[in-house]
């Protein structure tokens, strides 16, 4: 009995000397101290790659996801069962993944073009919400009695793997995503505990053990609380122990009332119009609506290269980074006005990267007109579609306003420890003069126009700063989308 109690003393000690000297704790507390790496705070742009048997039938009715196919084909979507009738007859949706072929899939072309997308990371959907794997999950076979994933039925590859090993050879960062729920598996229904012991779990440590992702992007959260995903616990041993724990990057998307409340990166999703001064965070969206490849959507519902520009912006501005979609479709390609938008990104931020990578928020994010109401909405065209999902709204903010309405004539960020702010124009004025209000520079400040490094004249007037530009020259003056000040 001596001994046992002994022995007992001896685990409980060794037991609390290693959670004290684990950093984290399994608590929002202890968790939510940790700080954003760096690196992914400089890097500010991404780009999501939603890619799965959903690319298939690659449809849905525009201002709807098409990734959310099977779940609208399952429940009430008469759209998607018409749809599904008339091109696949009686074959169950898991019957598609036989046509997953991915064939003209090149994992060197994709990194290539993210790379000169300007985009510093990339968030790749490991598993989306109807399960299937882009890896050779022994794990998703075994839990759905069937093959479902991308090495047992479909390409045949490891499709993780062969991106993470072509974008490492880049300075792009890998990433995943990873929906926690699935919307049919039997054991999910049955016993969610259960599920996310022997499925969930497993699975992510997989991922993370395999692969090393630096960002790991959860969602399918919202039907149960964070305690039964387990959240905390997996939080705390992907950052005391994983072989990522020093770089890895998180999200809040961990259970019913944890978004927007805990985790590291706030996940806005279409909503341009929430701030989070205090925190940091990254917006979502599609170049249309639909995150998924989407047949049905025209040249016109896609967002315009300047207004993507503009967007990523105002995200740098308010101190947060834009994780822009992309949707291949099921042969492996990227339809070419998607890579055409990166492209022109890339061309922008090429010449302007410095007013974005590595920036800080500054003492206000933008400079509004100083007439006009600055609450616009546009209006709907679509009912399916809620206004903060219209590709140009931010060209109604800023070059393009309806009658009686504002913009934000400029965008700030800035490089404390260069002693640097930058203010970047989404218009090229008439009159070549930049108006600052409200700021003062030094005798020995001097202005750059950052895309030509033509140094630029300015002057102090009154309480503003006037800036002249130099004449307009489209032959001179590439990506006309933004123009950019160096101010120090």
């Amino acid at each position: 009995m001596t001994r046992l109690l002994l022995l007992l003393c001896i685990l409980s000690l060794s037991e609390s000397m290693t959670l004290q000297a684990q950093p984290y704790a399994p608590t929002w507390e202890s968790l939510d101290r940790r700080p954003v790496p760096e690196w992914y705070r400089d890097a500010k742009f991404g780009i999501f790659i939603h890619w799965g048997v959903y690319a298939v039938p690659g449809w849905c009715e525009k201002g709807k996801y098409a990734e959310w196919y099977q779940n609208g084909l399952q429940k009430d979507d008469t759209s998607r069962q018409q749809y599904h009738r008339i091109n696949f007859g009686e074959r169950s949706y898991y019957d598609l993944a036989k046509d997953f072929h991915a064939e003209l899939f090149k994992p060197d072309d994709w990194a290539k073009l993210f790379e000169r997308s300007g985009a510093k990371y990339i968030v790749l959907t490991s598993k989306h919400h109807d399960g299937y794997c882009l890896w050779p999950s022994m794990n998703a076979n075994e839990t759905w009695g069937f093959p479902w994933n991308s090495m047992s039925v479909g390409p045949q590859r490891d499709l993780i793997g062969e991106l993470f090993e072509a974008v490492r050879k880049t300075d792009v960062h890998p990433g995943l995503y990873y929906s926690l729920y699935e919307w049919f598996n039997p054991l999910y229904h049955q016993d969610k505990r259960v599920y996310v012991d022997n499925h969930v779990w497993p699975q992510m440590r997989e991922l993370v053990n395999m692969y090393r992702p630096d960002v790991f992007w959860t969602d399918g959260d919202w039907e149960v609380c964070d305690t039964v995903w387990r959240s905390q616990q997996f939080l705390a041993w992907l950052y005391n122990e994983s072989p990522v724990k020093d770089r890895v990057v998180t999200f809040d998307r961990w259970g019913i009332d944890v978004r927007f409340h805990h985790g590291q990166v706030y996940t806005p999703e279409y909503e341009p119009d929430k701030d989070f001064e205090n925190h940091y965070f990254e917006e979502s969206r599609g170049m249309g609506y639909s995150y998924g490849y989407n047949r049905e959507e025209d040249a016109w519902d896609y967002t315009s290269t300047q207004a993507l520009v503009l967007s990523l912006i105002d995200k740098v501005s308010r101190g947060g980074n834009l994780l822009l979609d992309i949707g291949p479709d099921a042969h492996g390609k990227i339809p070419p006005i998607m890579q055409e938008r990166l492209l022109q990104m890339g061309e922008w931020l090429s010449l302007n990267g410095e007013a974005i990578y590595g920036t800080s928020r500054w003492t206000k994010p933008c400079q509004w007109s100083e007439t006009g109401r600055r609450d616009y909405v546009p209006p709907k065209d679509n009912p399916n579609m809620e206004w903060r999902t219209s590709g140009d709204v931010m060209l109604k903010l800023t070059v393009d306003p309806d009658s009686g309405y504002g913009v934000k004539e400029l965008f700030f960020t800035a490089k404390p420890s260069e002693n640097a702010l930058f203010a970047i124009l989404p218009a090229y004025p008439d009159n070549r003069t930049v108006r600052i209000r409200d700021f003062s520079m030094s005798g020995k400040s001097s202005c750059t126009l950052i895309s030509t490094g033509e140094s630029l004249p300015w002057k102090q007037s009154g309480k503003d700063v006037e800036i002249t530009l130099p004449e307009y020259h489209p032959n001179r003056m590439k990506a006309p989308w933004a123009w950019a000040i160096r101010i120090k």
